[in-house]
């Protein structure tokens, strides 16, 4: 990539990092969308089972998410600070540490996940459906996490067009290999709702050799030999201590979508199906945006490892105002369609109403979460991770789970108990965090004003 990401135009570079990014996000989301919709066509419990497995699915793309972003912050910086060579050990050994995190994730899932699916209230055929998708998910874990990996080594030199083909070609692949698996034929014996699950794990095994043709050809390795392959302490705990507050916050997020989970089986399963369709539409709206998270972080990470901090203030502002206004289209969007959305995966009248009714929700605290992402995004990228578990844990369950029992059990609120008190969580995170987002920029600005005096 030729991007110079210390001089080109802020709009430019910003656009040409961002909406290849975007892209992938909204095939990577129809990918899911796929799955939902097939899943609802075997049953509600089918479909019910599917949302119970995401919170655990989560946790898997949350570590490989966090290291990733660790990852494209600490490349970022060097390759901004002229030091290629230190830019591709820390490729490699972030290569060699997803190898580790993923033999541990996939153990520790395989014997958890039956446990947590019982506490989140599946039983019988319901948790039978669930455990057998989750296993078959949890034996691709090593290339989920490598895929992350190897994302953010592209990502790192202003490469997005990479993922976003992959994505893309993942999803029209996903259109046919689902129903091929679900329902057999060619060979292939049918596999019910594991069939879904199986797709996934296929098409992320040819991502990754994907991804590994597109690093060779780029030559984004070349000069890193053998040795550098090999685990090296100075480097682990590099990648560990910026890349593990991101996974930690992204483990939040897991945290959340459990508690979610939890709250809303009060209610039937018929709840849980609402809330894990309401959350891909809810996704589709939100993704145009995604890009601009990428964008925050890589053009952070480059500017400040040139020292040039005002251009990092710049572009966090430019990137919120763009979020703001593309997220209005989502709005209007979800606010006009969410009934004819919901349709489309489920019949089922009460899923369609619970539904309606966190999206309706939703759609206030769409903003909030622009202000929340690019902030985070952009505090990563001039290695201030640790900000990001403050908020996420604050978010997703310190002020959740007493909101939702209040709202949703003592006021006898219901489900929209939970959607509200996911409304109070996620503007008040955002309010603090744009201030203490600006109040760090400002304060870096000014010591490098002053150590240039």
């Amino acid at each position: 990539m030729n991007t110079n990401f210390t001089t080109s135009p802020l709009p430019k570079l910003i656009r040409s990092i961002a909406l290849p990014s975007s892209i992938g996000m909204i095939f990577n989301t129809l990918f899911n969308v796929v799955d939902t919709y097939y899943g609802g066509l075997v049953s509600t419990t089918a479909l019910a089972a599917l949302s119970l497995s995401f919170p655990i699915f989560f946790i898997i793309l949350s570590i490989g998410m966090g290291m990733g972003t660790g990852a494209t912050a600490l490349i970022s910086s060097s390759l901004g600070a002229g030091h290629k060579k230190s830019a591709g050990i820390y490729a490699a050994q972030a290569i060699t540490l997803a190898l580790f995190n993923a033999l541990l994730l996939t153990v520790v899932g395989i014997l958890l996940a039956p446990h947590l699916l019982k506490l989140l209230g599946a039983k019988d055929e319901y948790l039978g459906i669930a455990v057998a998708y989750m296993n078959i998910i949890l034996s691709g874990t090593l290339f989920f996490l490598l895929n992350s990996t190897l994302n953010a080594t592209l990502t790192s030199r202003g490469d997005t067009k990479t993922y976003r083909n992959f994505l893309t070609a993942g999803f029209m692949l996903n259109v046919v290999m689902d129903p091929w698996f679900m329902y057999g034929g060619l060979g292939v014996p049918a596999m019910g709702v594991g069939g879904i699950g199986f797709s996934t794990v296929i098409i992320q095994i040819l991502g990754t050799f994907y991804l590994i043709h597109r690093l060779r050809k780029q030559k984004i390795m070349e000069g890193i030999g053998w040795k550098e392959w090999i685990p090296k302490q100075k480097y682990f705990l590099e990648l560990f201590k910026q890349g593990f507050p991101a996974s930690l916050n992204m483990l939040t997020v897991a945290i959340g979508i459990f508690v979610i989970t939890y709250f809303a089986g009060k209610f039937g399963k018929e709840a849980v199906a609402a809330y894990g369709i309401a959350t891909r539409i809810e996704q589709l709206a939100l993704l145009p945006t995604v890009g601009l998270n990428i964008a925050a972080l890589t053009i952070a990470a480059q500017n400040m490892g040139a020292g040039l901090p005002r251009r990092v203030y710049d572009s966090w502002k430019l990137n919120i105002v763009y979020g703001l206004l593309i997220i209005s289209v989502g709005i209007v969007s979800v606010m006009l369609f969410s009934g004819f959305l919901m349709k489309i995966f489920t019949n089922d009248p009460i899923v369609i109403q619970i539904g309606k009714e966190y999206l309706g929700v939703a759609t206030l605290f769409f903003f909030a979460y622009i202000f929340l992402n690019i902030s985070v995004s952009t505090l990563q990228g001039i290695k201030k991770p640790l900000y990001a578990i403050f908020v996420g844990t604050y978010r997703q369950f310190l002020l959740p789970f007493p909101l939702f029992l209040l709202l949703s059990v003592h006021l006898g609120w219901g489900t929209r108990g939970i959607w509200w008190g996911i409304f109070f969580a996620n503007w008040s995170a955002a309010i603090f965090t744009f201030y203490y987002t600006r109040r760090k920029l400002k304060n870096i600005q000014a010591d490098e004003a002053s150590e240039l005096k």
